[in-house]
């Protein structure tokens, strides 16, 4: 243990731990800016409610984080804790159609007392590692391009998965969920002519089910989700409904311009965008820090995103590899999902921005992920010195 401790700290990602922490606490203090107003007007909490449960959170999370970066990734290749990681994911993802709160028109939340959990963003974890595992397993047995060796297992968990968090219905996690997971996919080493194949039996089995989705289409095509797509196309023509929160958001942008208005000095907080701290924060840090805070975030985002990349090509552990590419995909697409949504880009979907946004599922689970990224950042440092 001893040893494992020095070597640790010897091959410690300092650069990636120090960006995390940025981030957590400057989206901290953002929260509070964003949120003072509306907690208050709207909810008649104190005005550092939001900046309080946040707390809270991150100190849920920090610990959550040591235990991702300490615990060894090459232990979730072992069959047992694959076998516990599906049953807790699909135990959740079950439960939350039972027992599972509405919050906008999609069931994805248990309660769980002090604290909620959102299985969609747990499930996104679990498939990185899961499928980084099974096909690490395939590599070393020789088989990563065979698909008739244990290929439809992996398949009939990540369409399972993804049915189950659309009928939620959350088709933003559901997105996110598809693409990262393909991603980690790509990771793996496998050949373009396998990948095609596999990719093409993938999307057989979405179309094979299809059939439900459209027997259940009026859970999918509510009202709301319509106002959101007509918002998308034209929120101007909707500026005071379906567009409102899309055009204030401009507005808190535009307003920002190079420098911004300056930190707490948002106008569009006080009551003209619908919860601030949340999905369109980085409207506020536009508004309130002008372009050089937005660059400050995205900046901070995207060093992530790269030196997840940069692990997974400095490796020639395919798990390492897929694990990084995944984690490092998650985070990306995630910020894309968000800012796309403020931009009018994509259709609003009410994901948060990665260790900004406020929220509890959202900054603990990125934090467990952040956690293993470390971890084999640290493995694959140390290989190299040993090499």
């Amino acid at each position: 243990m001893i040893s494992y401790i020095k070597r640790y700290t010897k091959n410690f990602d300092y650069p990636l731990f120090i960006t995390y922490m940025f981030l957590c606490l400057f989206g901290l203090v953002m929260i509070y800016s964003a949120s003072m107003v509306w907690s208050v007007n709207v909810y008649g909490y104190e005005s550092d409610f939001f900046y309080k449960r946040q707390i809270i959170n991150l100190l849920v999370a920090f610990p959550v984080f040591l235990i991702g970066a300490f615990i060894p990734y090459k232990h979730y290749r072992r069959k047992p804790i694959m076998a516990l990681m599906l049953f807790v994911m699909f135990g959740f993802l079950a439960s939350v159609h039972f027992i599972g709160d509405d919050v906008n028109g999609a069931q994805s939340w248990i309660n769980l007392g002090p604290l909620r959990l959102q299985p969609s963003e747990l499930a996104k974890i679990i498939l990185i590692l899961y499928f980084a595992s099974v096909f690490a397993n395939k590599r070393a047995k020789g088989n990563l391009d065979s698909l008739e060796n244990s290929i439809s297992q992996p398949i009939i968990v990540l369409v399972l998965a993804f049915f189950s968090v659309l009928s939620e219905v959350d088709m933003g996690s559901a997105a996110i969920m598809l693409f990262v997971t393909v991603s980690t996919l790509l990771a793996s080493g496998i050949r373009f002519k396998t990948f095609a194949k596999l990719f093409g039996i993938i999307s057989a089995a979405i179309v094979v089910l299809s059939p439900i989705l459209y027997l259940f289409r009026g859970r999918f095509i509510t009202p709301k989700r319509v106002e959101r797509l007509e918002a998308f196309l034209n929120p101007f023509k909707y500026e005071q409904e379906s567009g409102f929160q899309i055009v204030n958001g401009y507005l808190a942008i535009g307003a920002g311009g190079i420098k911004g208005l300056g930190l707490g000095q948002s106008i569009q907080k006080q009551g003209y965008l619908p919860e601030p701290q949340t999905d369109f924060i980085m409207a506020i840090i536009a508004e309130e820090l002008g372009i050089l805070g937005t660059l400050l975030v995205i900046g901070g985002l995207g060093f992530i995103v790269l030196r997840a990349f940069s692990i997974a090509l400095s490796t020639e552990d395919t798990q390492a590899r897929m694990i990084a590419t995944g984690v490092g995909s998650l985070i990306g697409f995630q910020t894309f999902i968000n800012l796309g949504g403020l931009l009018g880009l994509i259709p609003l979907t009410g994901v948060p921005l990665p260790f900004i946004s406020y929220g509890g599922t959202s900054v603990v689970l990125l934090s467990l992920a952040m956690g293993i990224l470390l971890n084999v950042s640290m493995f694959v440092k140390f290989e190299k010195t040993r090499s």
